[in-house]
């Protein structure tokens, strides 16, 4: 079973070797890397050329931000089972992949996600915030819980069926991808109760206030929008991000 694994990245050259090399090390050999940059400007297209043997499919062009860039890599990929990799994210160990396939090893399994550590920008062995996500219930989804995007794994079928991130959302798209699949879609994940990827802090929905009020006005419409939660379910998703820094 062929594993695709996504990253767009954009001026990302002090962390996206990081990447590249985490997905490298993947003990699991039926991968296939996608690279979508959008034309970057900073030194990370060489990084991304000197690596080039690695990388199963790279595009460097202009995009409409990065949930263009993942639906684009999306339509690049020809793997059976589809995940992403950010350029400032790295995979908590070589055997990540290789436990995700484990699970897809049943096949009515459409969906794979584990746990997330947040790590320090400078210091990626310093854990700020420990994201363990438990399982999924329908009650739990509308209630404000959702997977951690970075650990989720989608097979294409999905995608296929349900579509893929909606761009008319600036920062909120992938949980509005999340609320489409598990709500509506009836899609039921599979839990993997480990770290499967580690992300560093600060990212773009946390990167100043007025982000944070856009994502909460974005969560909102997309909670709304697929009838699965409101304002209650919007206040218990950010106050459940409490616990987190409480568990690193």
């Amino acid at each position: 079973m062929k594993i695709s694994v996504i990253t767009a990245v954009y001026n990302r050259c002090h962390t996206v070797q990081d990447a590249l090399d985490s997905i490298a090390s993947q003990s699991y050999r039926a991968l296939e890397h996608v690279v979508v940059d959008g034309a970057s400007t900073d030194g990370t297209k060489a990084i991304l050329q000197r690596n080039r043997e690695r990388i199963a499919v790279l595009v460097s062009e202009p995009d409409k931000g990065i949930y263009d860039a993942l639906n684009k890599g999306i339509g690049l990929s020809t793997g059976e089972v589809v995940g992403f990799l950010h350029a400032d994210d790295v995979f908590a160990d070589e055997n990540a992949i290789s436990r995700i396939a484990s699970v897809f090893e049943d096949p009515d399994v459409e969906a794979v996600y584990g746990d997330l550590q947040y790590v320090s920008n400078n210091d990626s062995s310093r854990t700020i915030r420990f994201w363990r996500a438990g399982d999924f219930t329908a009650a739990r989804l509308a209630w404000g819980w959702m997977p951690p995007h970075p650990t989720l794994y989608v097979r294409r079928r999905v995608y296929e069926r349900l579509g893929a991130f909606d761009t008319r959302y600036r920062i909120a798209a992938d949980y509005d991808c999340i609320l489409r699949f598990l709500g509506r879609g009836g899609v039921e994940p599979a839990y993997i109760p480990e770290v499967l990827v580690k992300m560093r802090v600060g990212g773009a929905s946390n990167r100043s206030i007025s982000n944070i009020l856009e994502k909460s006005k974005e969560d909102y419409r997309a909670l709304r929008s697929n009838g699965v939660g409101g304002l209650g379910a919007l206040a218990w998703k950010n106050l459940s991000k409490l616990g987190q820094f409480i568990q690193s």
